[in-house]
């Protein structure tokens, strides 16, 4: 009997299964999408103003291997200060990916981004992202991200 049930849960797990959007998940996907959107824009103007809106209060943030603490900390200590010294910060090849389990949304974002520093040579990476966001009232905020970089191969 086990083994059957053992090859039952087998088989269903390997089969592909056909899930369809329920309207309420379709809106959600398009708000979660527009806070990501949001966020990089704002990232694109160097203008990270406002942006403490689209995350949790106690919202935890990790780049490339290290943890940054709350989004206000990251801001204060790191983005602004960063944002600040360069000339431009463009995004490409950009592609989301939402999905949710049961309340949270989870988002993965890749991409292409060269940073155009005020002062020294220009930067060009291939990008990744991974966003965890809940709702809060009627808006999704973003809970954790966790963001990497990495030189593209020839470069």
């Amino acid at each position: 009997m086990i083994l059957v049930l053992r090859v039952a849960v087998a088989t269903a797990l390997a089969m592909p299964i056909a899930v369809t959007a329920q309207p309420e998940r379709v809106a959600d996907t398009g708000a979660v999408e527009a806070v990501l959107s949001q966020y990089k824009a704002a990232i694109k103007k160097l203008d990270a103003k406002g942006t403490e809106d689209l995350f949790a209060v106690d919202s935890q943030i990790f780049e490339t291997g290290g943890y940054e603490g709350t989004y206000t900390t990251y801001l204060a200590h790191h983005l602004a200060p960063e944002l600040a010294a360069f000339k431009s910060f463009t995004f490409s090849d950009y592609k989301v990916s939402v999905r949710f389990e049961g309340p949270v949304a989870l988002a993965t974002e890749t991409y292409r981004y060269r940073i155009e520093p005020k002062n020294g040579a220009v930067a060009e990476r291939i990008g990744v992202a991974t966003s965890v966001l809940t709702r809060v009232g009627n808006s999704w905020k973003i809970v954790s991200m966790h963001n990497s970089g990495r030189k593209p191969k020839g470069s």
